[in-house]
């Protein structure tokens, strides 16, 4: 438990000129001490650009300065990402709790759960959707809260992951409408073959060999379980073409988020297996092939 410490307005002020100046000389964005503040000290972003608290007045920090000091070093030396070192990151429309067990949710990914909604119909909203490889469980609750009358179930093979993820959805007081389960892909599911109305996965898209090439904050940080999608890095997404078909229901919607480039491949992969129908190479907000769409044939 973090006991709370008292500070002033002008050791706060000090504090984050000497954070500010750290990033700009180890060329890490000087916004992320404020990302920082906000987190140990309940403190918003115009008050902190601001700097509208007075040098007498007293804020409580969740942190002790030397502490705060502690974490900064961290990231600009070791470059750790911030979203580790506060414990949290924001997705969507809500906050989630994140550790080097999980990947940290990125704002690409978000669109991935406005394309379900789009390409499903209100019968398949009703239906049985799954999550494969949920780390955080960013997807599972985002759709448990955009779909309220369907049934969802997240899968990974790591059980911290589980553990974050589970937490997440208790948080958002959603766990009641989440089977979280542990394994590999659709393996730990035999029981939903040929019910499951929609399938979404964020899978591990990097090539081995550039898993190590990565910002230091990913490489260095981040699992590399939900990074290296092996040789080719189509590992996973080929499995998981190969294996959905016997869990999607015929209509069912087959929805991943890929790298940027991989998006014929992809396509290819679907069109070889022959079961999907309706494909679709879908861009992110940058302009950049990010998602591949599919359904199964009637």
């Amino acid at each position: 438990m973090v006991n709370p410490e008292l500070i002033t307005g002008k050791q706060l002020w000090a504090w984050r000129r000497w954070a500010v100046e750290l990033a700009i000389a180890h060329n890490v964005s000087p916004s992320e001490v404020d990302w920082l503040l906000a987190a140990v000290a309940n403190l918003d972003r115009l008050t902190l650009r601001l700097e509208s608290i007075g040098d007498e007045q007293v804020v409580q920090v969740n942190r002790s300065l030397d502490r705060l000091s502690a974490l900064w070093l961290d990231r600009v030396d070791d470059r750790q990402p911030i979203q580790y070192l506060v414990g949290t990151t924001y997705w969507r429309d809500f906050q989630l709790i994140v550790s080097p067990a999980v990947l940290i949710p990125r704002p690409e990914t978000e669109s991935i759960i406005d394309i379900a909604i789009a390409q499903s119909s209100q019968l398949q909203h009703q239906g049985i959707w799954v999550d494969l490889g949920t780390g955080s469980g960013a997807i599972a609750i985002a759709l448990a809260r955009e779909l309220p009358q369907a049934t969802i179930h997240a899968v990974d093979y790591s059980t911290e992951a589980l553990a974050i993820a589970r937490t997440n959805a208790t948080n958002l007081d959603i766990l009641h409408r989440i089977n979280f389960t542990q394994g590999s892909w659709w393996s730990s599911l035999p029981q939903l073959r040929g019910k499951v109305a929609g399938m979404l996965s964020n899978p591990p898209y990097i090539p081995s060999a550039d898993v190590l090439t990565l910002q230091p904050e990913v490489a260095n940080h981040e699992p590399h379980l939900a990074l290296d999608g092996g040789i080719d890095g189509l590992e996973s997404i080929r499995l998981l073409v190969d294996t959905a078909p016997d869990y999607l229901e015929v209509g069912g919607i087959w929805l991943i988020e890929m790298m940027a480039g991989q998006g014929e491949a992809v396509r290819d992969l679907l069109i070889q297996q022959g079961s999907y129908t309706d494909i679709q190479i879908i861009n992110d907000l940058a302009g950049l092939d990010r998602f591949v769409c599919a359904r199964i044939r009637g």
